[in-house]
């Protein structure tokens, strides 16, 4: 073992009394201790109600709740459901497997399934639709019918691989989810357990703990520990032995290579996009936000903001190594001060000064951001250029408390309906929630619908020339980034991405082993 951990309680309060400190696997192949660094540290806590609303904080929330189905590297695999069965366009038949137990010991049965489709009609879940759902029934202990109100392409990946099931034991007299923080709410059937105490908010810290009847068998990590770090210090934590596993900068790949296992996030799996109050004056005028378009040179924040790691965006929001992506869309949106300026004038802009919102505490953002305020100046937008904290950039989102926002979030791949989702989802601040088109909302609602791939390619292609005319927010890049690990657990990324496409290399699976 390199160094050890050891970990206290004082007042309540989780305390680490050795600094984070990664362990070697010992002679039987476990892995007594397991350190995740993360730069950002807090993403809530890891309920399914009160976890941050993203990928991170969904993550957080995997090792503990399962859902029906779930994916490894290659596509889906059995998770609550050892099978299921779709009956017609309408209805889906899973079969449960037998023997499962929450962490407090009581059995899983299909009646925890049925509770937790009515619990989100009643308490929406902030990652799943519940009115695609007419109704979930019990046929016996082990087996769930799920009936949907029409057919519904992305279920299986939206809905039985997103969902996590909920205990009906502890939940059914839970009125207010989003709040409920007792050791209960953290039970699940999940591969790991959590104590309350283990979860520090104030220094971002996650101490899970392996759950021994977990029905894939016992996790070869014993403790998995998730800690925060600044960017600049991963090289030399993973060095040093104090983390097992970080995200790093490309400039580390180098310093790393050779010593450590360096993983690869794919371009068009994350996504920097520019957030556009459409709701409000100048931004509300279509033009306005087409020279928006115009002005801003995408290939050149690949190029400096992203060290040339990544690919220009696409206005149509689907990446262009995507296999749904329209290529009709080439060419779309050049980096043209004149057009942007003609745009201008033609709408009669007046000159008033733009706030742009920019995350700070992360160099690419906050070069994204004087890069763009460079752009619209160039073109006679005045712009005010903010920095704030990440969650306060995403809460004035969300309260439409913004002109412009630099912004990003992965979720650009897999199931097309992320188009959707990140277009007409008026829950999430992610989305540009966008209802003035009436054609471009019929072509996405429709889409879900649509079962025949090749009808359904044509409406998402006409819907990416839609959303490339309205420029409802604007894809600035892809980004390329990557991690660095020691080898200890056999990460990967998940075949499109954990849940609705998240691009993290967490799959809990790697930690059980199967």
């Amino acid at each position: 073992m390199r160094c050890s951990l050891l970990w206290g309680l004082a007042a309540g309060l989780l305390v680490l009394l050795a600094a984070g400190c990664a362990a070697a696997a010992d002679e039987g192949g476990s892995v007594p201790v397991y350190t995740v660094a993360d730069t950002t540290g807090d993403w809530g806590f890891p309920s399914p109600y009160a976890h941050y609303a993203r990928g991170p904080g969904y993550t957080r929330m995997s090792f503990l709740f399962d859902t029906l189905v779930w994916k490894d590297d290659e596509g889906y695999v059995p998770a609550l459901a050892e099978s299921w069965d779709p009956e017609g366009d309408n209805v889906y038949i899973f079969h449960l497997r037998d023997g499962v137990t929450w962490h407090d010991g009581e059995p899983f049965t299909a009646d925890d399934v049925v509770f937790t489709v009515e619990y989100i009609k009643e308490h929406p879940y902030m990652w799943v639709d519940s009115g695609i759902i007419e109704s979930a029934e019990a046929l016996d202990d082990l087996t769930v019918e799920v009936t949907l109100s029409a057919p519904y392409a992305p279920f299986l990946d939206q809905v039985g691989g997103t969902l996590p099931i909920l205990p009906e034991h502890i939940w059914s007299e839970v009125d207010d989810p989003v709040n409920y923080r007792d050791q209960e709410a953290l039970i699940g059937t999940g591969p790991y357990t959590l104590a309350v105490n283990d979860y520090d908010k104030v220094q971002g810290t996650y101490r899970y703990v392996a759950y021994e009847d977990y029905y894939l068998g016992v996790s070869k990590v014993t403790e998995l520990i998730f800690r925060k770090i600044s960017a600049p210090n991963a090289a030399a934590e993973l060095r040093q032995g104090n983390v097992d596993n970080a995200p790093i900068e490309p400039e580390m790949i180098d310093q790393l290579e050779g010593s450590f296992e360096i993983l690869e996030v794919p371009a068009h799996w994350w996504n920097y996009k520019l957030m556009i109050n459409h709701q409000k004056a100048p931004m509300s005028d279509k033009r306005f936000r087409q020279a928006l378009a115009y002005s801003i040179d995408r290939e050149k924040l690949v190029e400096i903001a992203g060290r040339g790691y990544g690919l220009a965006g696409s206005p149509g929001f689907v990446p262009p190594d995507n296999d749904w992506y329209n290529p009709e869309i080439d060419g779309y949106y050049p980096h043209d001060t004149a057009k942007a300026e003609e745009l201008l004038d033609e709408m009669g802009y007046g000159g008033e000064t733009i706030q742009l919102l920019v995350k700070g505490g992360n160099a690419e953002d906050e070069r994204i951001g004087e890069l763009i305020e460079a752009d619209l100046e160039a073109v006679g937008i005045d712009v005010d250029l903010r920095t704030m904290d990440s969650k306060t950039v995403d809460s004035k989102v969300k309260d439409w408390d913004f002109d412009l926002a630099i912004s990003g979030h992965g979720g650009v791949i897999g199931d097309p309906n992320f188009l959707a989702s990140n277009t007409i989802d008026i829950e999430s601040f992610n989305s540009a929630r966008y209802d003035d088109n009436s054609d471009l909302v019929d072509l996405l609602e429709e889409q879900v619908t649509q079962t025949d791939e090749d009808e359904r390619r044509d409406l998402i292609y006409e819907a990416q020339l839609l959303y490339a005319e309205d420029v409802p927010a604007l894809t600035l890049y892809y980004t390329e980034s990557f991690i660095a690990h020691d080898g200890q657990v056999d990460l990967y990324y998940t075949h499109n991405g954990m849940a609705l496409g998240i691009p993290i290399a967490l799959n809990k699976l790697s930690f059980v082993g199967v």
